[in-house]
């Protein structure tokens, strides 16, 4: 893949920052006062107008700066040829169910890949007036500041976060086992509802590790930058190279990457387990 320049890449970074502050300020004025909320197929997989006017105002920025690049959007789908070397990947609103029950732990994720790789990322928490930014050699900075990952170098002294898919009731691939025994040998393991603020809070250096499946290009690109840009490592399951199509990611300080891909990979069924 062709290295973007540096000035390329903070140019897209401007318009991802643009996108995220525009649509966090919609969810900020639709806080609280929703008037409908939908389900779009799965129990549990809502929508609300909220989600869908903050990805009209994040079409719009981006259809003005960069109206040939591609889009993939979580309401709108595919805009433009998936092929494209430049892909935007936006979540409007991650933690729709959080918001909908009025839960303030929600953000705006806007991620560019480049010829399929995550290289620039903007995350918004309008709650906290948090601003996550990070692209490919730039660094990762909150609020402007450089932020780096935790120094945490056991897996039984970790705190981790993880979540689960609309999937869940459906499949035995559930995430549950993993869930009990990892909170059974770390400090504990916490469940926020909303992908891309679990990895800006494992580049922060507030969490160690963080992995999930069942996860959308959406959910992640713009946190995956953040995240390695920060000092961390994203991988696979199993520490093979992260493809962003498989739903599944393992992101950590890097320091007990290994350690928590052995355990995910080790992980009994559930009631088979000891202390």
């Amino acid at each position: 893949m062709e290295q973007k320049s540096p000035l390329q890449l903070q140019i897209c970074l401007d318009i991802a920052t643009e996108a995220v502050m525009s649509a966090g300020a919609i969810l900020e004025d639709y806080f609280g006062k929703l008037d409908t909320i939908e389900e779009k197929g799965r129990p549990g997989d809502l929508v609300t107008e909220a989600d869908k006017k903050a990805e009209v105002e994040i079409l719009k920025i981006l259809r003005r700066h960069v109206p040939e690049h591609g889009i993939l959007a979580e309401e709108s789908g595919q805009i433009g040829e998936k092929e494209n070397e430049f892909l935007w990947a936006i979540d409007p609103l991650d933690g729709t169910t959080n918001y909908a029950h009025g839960y303030p732990i929600a953000a705006v994720s806007v991620g560019l890949l480049i010829e399929g790789v995550p290289q620039v990322g903007a995350v918004y928490n309008p709650f906290r007036r948090e601003l996550f930014r990070g692209a490919k050699g730039l660094g990762a900075t909150c609020n402007r500041r450089p932020i780096k990952v935790s120094q945490t170098r056991e897996l039984n002294k970790s705190l981790l976060v993880t979540g689960f898919a609309y999937d869940r009731r459906e499949t035995r691939d559930n995430n549950y086992a993993e869930f009990c025994y990892l909170t059974h040998i770390t400090q504990g393991v916490r469940r926020s509802g909303a992908a891309s603020l679990d990895l800006t809070d494992i580049a922060m250096g507030r969490l160690d590790g963080y992995w999930e499946r069942g996860l959308s290009p959406w959910d992640m690109s713009a946190g995956i930058v953040i995240v390695e840009e920060a000092g961390g490592k994203v991988t696979a399951y199993d520490g093979s190279p992260f493809v962003i199509d498989s739903g599944r990611i393992l992101a950590t300080n890097g320091q007990i990457h290994r350690s928590l891909s052995n355990a995910l990979l080790e992980t009994p069924p559930l009631g088979e387990w000891k202390s």
